[in-house]
């Protein structure tokens, strides 16, 4: 029988030769993922009441992302209470206010193709871009996960989409999954894996395949998945992780997908989301010339070390226009390091940007960075709904760092493609 990535990923967790769409399966976890918001002050007391230790405490992650840094007394007890929770259970791999979590993974090595996973939070997907199955759960599901190892799994049904040709200079992984957003309704993703696939997608480097799988919950899609190749043996390689079964995660001759999709990237154009959701896209022109309060460059989707180079771009010899705050909280401690070192930052701050605490921060108005009522805001994060980034009556615009960028120079949406060379 003729299976799909998807499939793979799951039959060999469920150590079954073969799965098919719908089938109810048990699987076995390589790694769980918690953060400090819904992780161990959620778990932990469900696991104290039943009395049952950890099946793998070397198997479990534990970061402290969304209310790092603390920004008052009852965010500095739930990260006191994720730290102590770790050390008492033995979490060895425990980040402390090192990066988010979902960017986390894969950059410090904790996932390679074939794996199963599964994380506390919407994002984890994310991990998808390496050729794992990557779902998040909620606080039952991880304690449950906790104490067995196991959890169940409905197969999903897959949809394969093609990025057919080359994406042209100044558009983005970003720009392509905004306009899937704008083009097809979360419904006909409802319970369902994308497999993304075409020349697009193997010419995108890491980090845009990264965010690309990041936004599976903006598209209603329990996950996505990218076949592994050269770009991500490079990668984890890079991270200490060899990969030498490829050939095994690709999907097969005559696999099965419920529908394919196709797309043309020679002809996107930048894409912005207007409030109050993705699905609000539009060419980057439907746009131009709304003016912005503040351009932010941050959370798991957009402040990667790709997306503060995309920004340098533009940022090169100009200026933050007066009256506009842009903001950069990179995504991890190792993205601002080799920000510092290869100059990144250097041509950020320079032309006005405040760089900013790395952790989840205003992208879930939990930081510095919160919106005051009636601002406006161009953001590179995965979620603009009203209240996301702090007061009901702000308004949120998302694009990609390089639209961010562009709008922080101008003052206003631009098109991007304007300040590139």
């Amino acid at each position: 029988m003729s299976m799909n990535l998807v499939q793979k990923l799951i039959a060999r967790a469920a150590s079954r030769t073969t799965v098919a769409p719908d089938e109810i399966v048990t699987c076995r976890v390589d790694l769980a993922m918690m953060h400090d918001l819904q992780g161990p002050r959620r778990v932990g007391p469900m696991l104290e009441r039943l009395g049952a230790p950890i099946w793998a405490a070397t198997r479990v992650v534990g970061v402290r992302d969304n209310n790092a840094p603390a920004i008052d007394a009852d965010t500095a007890g739930i990260l006191d209470f994720t730290r102590k929770w770790a050390r008492s259970n033995g979490i060895r791999h425990f980040y402390d206010m090192q990066g988010i979590s979902h960017v986390l993974l894969p950059e410090r090595g904790h996932l390679r193709p074939g794996m199963f996973v599964v994380g506390g939070d919407s994002h984890s997907p994310t991990g998808g871009a390496v050729g794992a199955f990557v779902i998040g759960v909620g606080s039952t599901e991880t304690c449950g996960v906790l104490v067995t190892g196991e959890i169940w799994v409905r197969v999903p049904h897959s949809i394969r989409i093609n990025w057919n040709g080359r994406l042209r200079c100044g558009v983005t992984a970003k720009d392509m999954v905004l306009r899937q957003c704008a083009l097809i309704p979360m419904e006909a993703f409802d319970y369902r894996a994308i497999e993304y696939c075409g020349e697009a997608i193997g010419a995108l480097p890491m980090g845009d395949r990264l965010t690309l799988c990041n936004m599976s919950p903006e598209l209603g899609a329990k996950t996505s998945v990218i076949a592994p190749d050269e770009i991500t043996v490079r990668y984890l390689a890079e991270r200490g992780v060899k990969v030498d079964d490829t050939d095994r995660w690709q999907s097969d001759p005559g696999a099965q997908y419920e529908r394919t999709l196709d797309f043309d990237a020679t002809v996107l154009e930048p894409q912005i989301a207007a409030p109050s959701s993705p699905s609000r896209s539009a060419d980057v022109g439907d746009y131009r010339n709304v003016a912005i309060h503040q351009a932010y460059i941050g959370a798991c989707t957009g402040a990667k070390l790709s997306d503060l180079q995309m920004a340098a771009e533009v940022m090169r010899g100009r200026h933050v226009a007066a009256g506009v705050r842009f903001l950069i909280a990179p995504a991890s401690q190792q993205t601002t390091a080799e920000a510092a070192r290869d100059g990144t930052l250097a041509t950020l701050t320079a032309a006005g940007a405040i760089l900013l605490p790395t952790g989840c921060g205003a992208c879930a108005g939990m930081g510095a960075g919160t919106l005051a009522a009636g601002e406006v805001c161009i953001s590179s994060t995965a979620r603009n709904y009203k209240g996301r980034m702090g007061e009901y009556t702000s308004e949120v615009y998302l694009g990609s760092a390089y639209s961010v960028a562009a709008a922080a120079v101008a003052g206003q949406i631009a098109d991007p493609r304007e300040f590139l060379q």
